[in-house]
């Protein structure tokens, strides 16, 4: 991995292991591999959903937008649609709206259904015909909540991503330190701060004073980093 990050290719990407990606997104790591990079069943090899922004490299990582994206499969799979819809869903909302990462896509939330609509009857998938005919329940898969926290660029793709729920203390930018937590205002890694903050007796003001922010920045790393450790 330690390669990978001296790379120019990678910035503007993000970097993330599997691992690290069910510790942000609170999906296991085991369903990230099969839906991103594929898995094997009586024989047969079956391809991920999609290509990885980082596809081109040896070990299996994902991309920021990959971590965004898998958000939404994993709401698709917890209503009971097939991978083999979720597959198709996507590769046709790709060309509708011009995304390489649809579901991500704002334009998704509104126009998802109709897509799905298509898919059911090409797959005959029971679960997605359940939803299309309930309104309310593709409503709760696609919910506002999957969409809060991402910033849009003007293309209309995903930027910037803050994880916590109405707060913009902690973001993952790209951009931005390979993608991983980190403060926006002072863009220290909240990991560096979580470990200082336990090597100096769990004091936050000597952190703060350490690194010359607020101690309230610290306190929100802290929260921020023993929320993924529980």
């Amino acid at each position: 991995m330690q390669n990978f990050r001296s790379s120019s290719r990678l910035v503007g990407i993000g970097l993330y292991t599997p691992a690290e990606a069910s510790l942000y997104t609170g999906i296991p790591t085991t369903d990230i591999r099969r839906w991103l990079f594929g898995y094997t069943t009586h024989g047969v090899q079956h391809p991920g959903l999609w290509n990885s922004e980082l596809a081109g490299l040896e070990e299996c990582v994902l991309g920021f937008h990959d971590l965004l994206e898998i958000r939404f499969v994993h709401a698709f799979r917890q209503h009971g649609v097939s991978l083999q819809a979720i597959r198709s869903a996507s590769q046709q909302a790709k060309e509708m709206f011009n995304q390489a990462y649809p579901f991500t896509c704002k334009r998704f939330q509104t126009d998802g259904r109709n897509i799905f609509a298509t898919v059911m009857n090409e797959t005959g998938d029971e679960a997605l015909l359940d939803l299309i005919k309930r309104q309310y329940a593709f409503e709760q898969v696609i919910k506002p909540s999957l969409y809060e926290g991402i910033d849009y660029a003007e293309s209309n793709g995903a930027q910037r991503w803050y994880p916590v729920k109405r707060s913009k203390a902690i973001v993952l930018d790209p951009s931005r330190n390979f993608g991983k937590p980190i403060l926006t205002t002072v863009g220290i890694d909240t990991a560096a701060i979580f470990s200082a903050y336990q090597a100096e007796g769990k004091n936050a003001k000597r952190v703060a004073l350490l690194y010359e922010i607020p101690t309230a920045s610290v306190e929100a790393a802290i929260r921020f980093e023993q929320r993924l450790a529980a």
